[in-house]
């Protein structure tokens, strides 16, 4: 082969491998511009639709000043003696969402629903998450209310918070029933800030409601009318992974490990209603069983149910809470 043969062939081939990488430069650009659009329109529909939702969203309840800021609270029923419920972790709407209970519980009770910061129609808060801060918000918000005798119920998480509650205002609580309440010894994983900084772009991005969009509707066959369900499924997409619900994840770990310290007084009466097959925690039911072994009005009901088993099981668990208040008084 002759030099001038050889420099064509090279010239040839640079000329090949030069279409080759203009072609997926313009591939890969094209890609770039199609998860941008993509990017664009998630981003636009959700401003868009939070705009719309927030016109049809639905005022509830009453607001109290806590710690400079606006707490939601529910109350429904006039009976003699108050339930407070306390909501698990991430309910979008306390009130709304425990609603299939309040309507079984109000006609012999006063049923107040505390909204936490971050939760439902309540004010976000900068404030630490911790147990203690938690706790004297709460406390705060009832004492605003005058309300200073009565039940906590707590569901999930709140078994954590009531723990401290009743220990802190044992005068106040005369009983505490958990609703799948968290135990201390099970705690959750360590959450830090560097985790949940993807998630408040993946929220603030729009794309927490594509997330809503293509899961399963967590309402569909539970005794909640059409409004009701339009009405959390606005909240939901209004306070999922919103700031004040991040910082709670990431001080999670802590105040489980704070919780590990407490026990329920011995002479508080204590109900816990439980799943019976945990799907993660085969030890589930016995720690509840520990924490009141000591206690001098203890009992646990499993129910056939998941974790939220007041939205499918609201009828049994008020007929059991009754009952077990009777036998204690």
């Amino acid at each position: 082969m002759s030099v001038t043969q050889e420099t064509e062939k090279k010239q040839s081939g640079r000329s090949k491998t030069k279409k080759v990488l203009n072609i997926l430069l313009k591939v890969f650009g094209a890609i770039v511009i199609v998860i941008l659009l993509f990017v664009a329109t998630v981003y636009s529909v959700n401003k868009i639709s939070s705009h719309s939702e927030q016109k049809r969203m639905e005022t509830y309840g009453q607001r109290v000043s806590v710690d400079g800021k606006q707490m939601n609270i529910s109350i429904q029923g006039k009976g003699e003696e108050t339930i407070v419920l306390l909501p698990g972790f991430g309910t979008a709407s306390p009130a709304l969402d425990f609603k299939p209970l309040i309507s079984e519980l109000s006609p012999y009770y006063k049923v107040v629903v505390v909204e936490p910061f971050g939760y439902g129609l309540s004010d976000q808060t900068e404030r630490e998450r911790s147990t203690a801060n938690i706790v004297s918000e709460i406390h705060e918000a009832l004492q605003s209310l005058h309300i200073d005798r009565y039940i906590l119920m707590g569901h999930s998480i709140s078994g954590i918070y009531s723990l401290d509650y009743v220990n802190k205002y044992p005068n106040e609580v005369s009983a505490f029933v958990g609703l799948d309440s968290s135990v201390p010894t099970l705690s959750e994983q360590k959450i830090d800030s560097s985790d949940t900084q993807p998630i408040k772009w993946f929220r603030n991005l729009g794309f927490a409601r594509l997330q809503l969009k293509l899961s399963a509707d967590p309402y569909d066959g539970l005794p909640y009318d059409e409004q009701t369900k339009e009405q959390l499924n606005i909240l939901i997409r209004k306070n999922m992974y919103n700031t004040t619900q991040l910082n709670e994840a990431e001080s999670m770990y802590s105040n489980f490990k704070a919780a590990e310290q407490l026990t329920f007084p011995v002479n508080l009466p204590v109900l816990f209603f439980v799943q019976k097959n945990h799907p993660a925690a085969e030890n589930w039911i016995p720690e509840h069983e520990k924490l009141i072994k000591d206690s001098v009005h203890g009992e646990v009901v499993l129910l056939e149910a998941n974790h939220y088993l007041y939205r499918s099981h609201a009828k049994e668990i008020a007929e059991n809470f009754m009952g077990f208040m009777k036998e204690i008084q």
